[in-house]
């Protein structure tokens, strides 16, 4: 898989079927720097992110022909780049079904700018950076029957892989890396995805809530704990 170059124009595929809304957030895009192609429903999108491997995707929720959750869920099988979905929805719930879809980050309507733009840019600052390490930066992390390969970006759990996403990679392998100490949600937004937390970003409780599910929480609750008022803390010696 090629990777984005920091010499390169990114490419986001925009998947918005409101006309003023696609034109305005397209014209401000461009204008920053990006190469922005348009989808204006759900089954077109899913067809150009196999096709085109964009950078990012930017996708709205509410398409015809599939909605945004189901395009998300459909596409991780084969595109592990950036998702950004945008709702207009209220309901909390609707943003994280959106993470637990295989979404990367989420931002609401009415889209401000500035926002918008941050988010594109930590996203894609991380997929710059992290997306396959070096060889040289060829590292393991190893906690009792637990494996984390730096180098191969892969899982192993008693010798039996685990299917993580590219973002779940990440997070674990930070809290790996600070095992045994209390990581709070700001340090995983600003050290994971370049971002600042804002007191109400729900999306770092659902990346931990998708990996300890994937490293056997029913059986081993206290693998992975949420330190309610501080952060997460994974246990270095809940792995045998």
């Amino acid at each position: 898989m090629s990777q984005l170059s920091p010499l390169s124009t990114p490419h986001i595929l925009l998947v918005e079927d409101d006309a003023s809304l696609a034109t305005w957030i397209a014209d401000y895009l461009t204008n920053q720097g990006y190469d922005i192609t348009l989808a204006t429903n759900g089954i077109d999108a899913v067809t150009l992110i196999r096709d085109d491997q964009p950078d990012l995707v930017l996708l709205d929720v509410n398409l015809p022909g599939k909605d945004g959750f189901d395009v998300c869920r459909e596409v991780r099988v084969f595109y592990h780049r950036p998702i950004l979905i945008m709702t207009a929805r209220l309901e909390e719930t609707d943003e994280v079904l959106g993470l637990e879809m295989g979404a990367d980050d989420y931002i609401t309507k009415p889209v401000r700018p500035r926002a918008l733009l941050a988010r594109i840019k930590g996203l894609l600052k991380r997929e710059l950076h992290n997306p396959v390490p070096d060889v040289a930066s060829d590292q393991k992390l190893r906690l009792g029957a637990l494996v984390i390969d730096a180098t191969a970006r892969t899982t192993t759990l008693h010798d039996e892989p685990v299917r993580i996403s590219s973002n779940e990679f990440d997070v674990l392998w930070y809290l790996a890396s600070h095992a045994g100490t209390i990581v709070t949600r700001e340090q995983l937004l600003k050290d994971v995805r370049g971002l600042e937390y804002d007191g109400f970003d729900r999306s770092m409780d659902v990346l931990v809530s998708r990996i300890r599910k994937k490293l056997g929480s029913a059986e081993h609750p206290d693998r992975i704990k949420t330190v309610w008022g501080k952060g997460y803390l994974l246990v270095t010696d809940a792995w045998s």
